[in-house]
C-alpha cells in the first residue's frame, strides 16, 4: 500500500477542482458577480494581512527597542554627586516617611556631603534608628548624630 495517491487518481482530483471553479466563475448568469466578489474578498485579504504585518513589525521594532533601553539602563553609570541642600532634602524624605518620627522636632543639615541630626527624639532608641536610616542614603560620606531625648542635653559633638 502507498502513502501518496496514485498519479492519476491525483491528477483527476485536480482537474475535477478545476473544472468546478471554472464553471463556478465563468457561469453565464453570475460568473461576472462572483468573479469580481472574489476579487474584492482577495483585495480585502491582502490589505488586511498587510496591515497586521505592519502593526506586527512595529511591535517587534517596539520591543527591540525597549530591549536595547533596558540593557542600556542597567549598565552601571556615574551619578553626579548631591549638593548639601539636595542631600538634606533626600535624607529628611526618608527619615520622615515613618510616621512615629517628630517632623517638628528634627532638624537636618548637609555640609560637604556630612548630614547632622539635630533635635528631640521621643524614644531614646530612635535616635540611633535615625542615624542608621541616614548612613544608608545614597551621597551620605558621614552622619553627626546630635539627637536627644527630651529632658537631658544634647550629645558633645
Amino acid at each position: 500500500m502507498s502513502r501518496f495517491p496514485r498519479p492519476s487518481a491525483f491528477l483527476a482530483l485536480v482537474s475535477g477542482t478545476a473544472g468546478a471553479a471554472a464553471s463556478y466563475f465563468l457561469d453565464p448568469r453570475n460568473g461576472r458577480r462572483r468573479r469580481h466578489t472574489m476579487r474584492d474578498r482577495s483585495f480585502a485579504l491582502g490589505r488586511r494581512t498587510a496591515h497586521r504585518g505592519r502593526r506586527l513589525a512595529r511591535h517587534v521594532v517596539s520591543d527591540a527597542i525597549g530591549a536595547g533601553r533596558r540593557a542600556l539602563n542597567a549598565l552601571p553609570s556615574e551619578q553626579p554627586e548631591l549638593d548639601d541642600a539636595t542631600l538634606a532634602h533626600k535624607v529628611e524624605t526618608i527619615l520622615f516617611r515613618d510616621r512615629a518620627v517628630p517632623k517638628g522636632q528634627i532638624n537636618v543639615n548637609a555640609e560637604l556631603g556630612v548630614v547632622f541630626l539635630r533635635g528631640e527624639v521621643d524614644a531614646p532608641d530612635l535616635a540611633p534608628a535615625l542615624e542608621e536610616r541616614a548612613r544608608k542614603v545614597k551621597g551620605v560620606r558621614g552622619v553627626e548624630n546630635l539627637l536627644h531625648a527630651p529632658g537631658q542635653p544634647p550629645p558633645d559633638r
